[in-house]
């Protein structure tokens, strides 16, 4: 085949702008492009466009999105919220879930989507003091309230009492639902504070005081987040520590009972 019948047969092919970055990632240029393009044809050169491309999108999903892009939005809404005690306002489609709006307008990573139907709360938030599923809440939900994520705990280098826990009483394995279990620990701390009952509170007729914690009432408050590596007896450990401000692994307990009984002899 001459140079003549190669650059006829390229006459009637298009290269789609997607394919043209396609090329220039592989590296092919110039004689080279041609040749490719001679030898290939449309259908297998596009079917490997749209895998390439594909697998760029799907290994997109850890950046956040521009708000460019949600510029022609359908059903846009402008909501103004607090996110970690910063004012945020956001152009979001109305459908939007406040677990999107987080990890994919704020680039809040931490809050985990799981099952995407609120049965594993891997994605739960604080929204107003109260423990939320950020994917079963849309984000317009949150106009004017105050949302609290894993992020937003610590104060600085200095880790959130529940975060340290977690780390001491090795609370997680892979870590994947870690942030929703430590929200979820956080906001059940308060609730027993403000004398909240559960379902296995054992007097429900008592006026409201705080709840002191027992094993069984933290397994039942927490029986919505869900840990696949099963690390459940060190989060109860992790919140139990918490919520009485006392030592639970036994090293620890047996170093303050020698101190108490020094003190007591002085």
């Amino acid at each position: 085949m001459t140079k003549a019948l190669e650059d006829n047969d390229l006459v009637g092919t298009e290269v789609r702008s997607d394919e043209e970055r396609l090329l220039d990632e592989l590296g092919i240029f110039g004689e080279s492009r041609r040749k490719f393009l001679g030898q290939a044809s449309t259908t297998a050169f596009s079917i490997l466009a749209y895998q390439v491309i594909a697998e760029q999108k799907a290994l997109a999903f850890s950046e956040t999105v521009s708000p460019e892009s949600y510029e022609t939005l359908e059903n846009a809404v402008k909501v103004a919220f607090k996110v970690n005690g910063a004012a945020k306002s956001l152009e979001v489609d109305s459908r939007m879930t406040l677990l999107d709006a987080l990890r994919e307008r704020l680039g809040l990573t931490g809050s985990k989507k799981g099952c995407d139907h609120g049965q594993c709360g891997a994605c739960t938030v604080i929204v107003d003091g109260r423990r939320m599923l950020s994917c079963l809440t849309l984000a317009a939900q949150c106009e004017g309230r105050d949302v609290l994520t894993i992020e937003g705990l610590a104060k600085g280098s200095e880790l959130h009492p529940m975060q340290a826990a977690f780390i001491k009483h090795d609370g997680f394995q892979c870590g994947f639902c870690t942030p929703g279990q430590i929200c979820s620990a956080v906001a059940l701390t308060d609730e027993a504070r403000n004398g909240e009952l559960s379902y296995v509170t054992t007097d429900v007729r008592q006026k409201p005081r705080p709840v002191q914690l027992s094993d069984d009432e933290i397994r039942e408050r927490m029986s919505g987040n869900l840990c696949r590596c099963g690390a459940y007896p060190n989060i109860v450990d992790a919140i139990r520590e918490v919520h009485t401000g006392k030592p639970t692994d036994p090293l620890a307990m047996s170093r303050s009972a020698q101190k108490e009984e020094i003190d007591a002899t002085v």
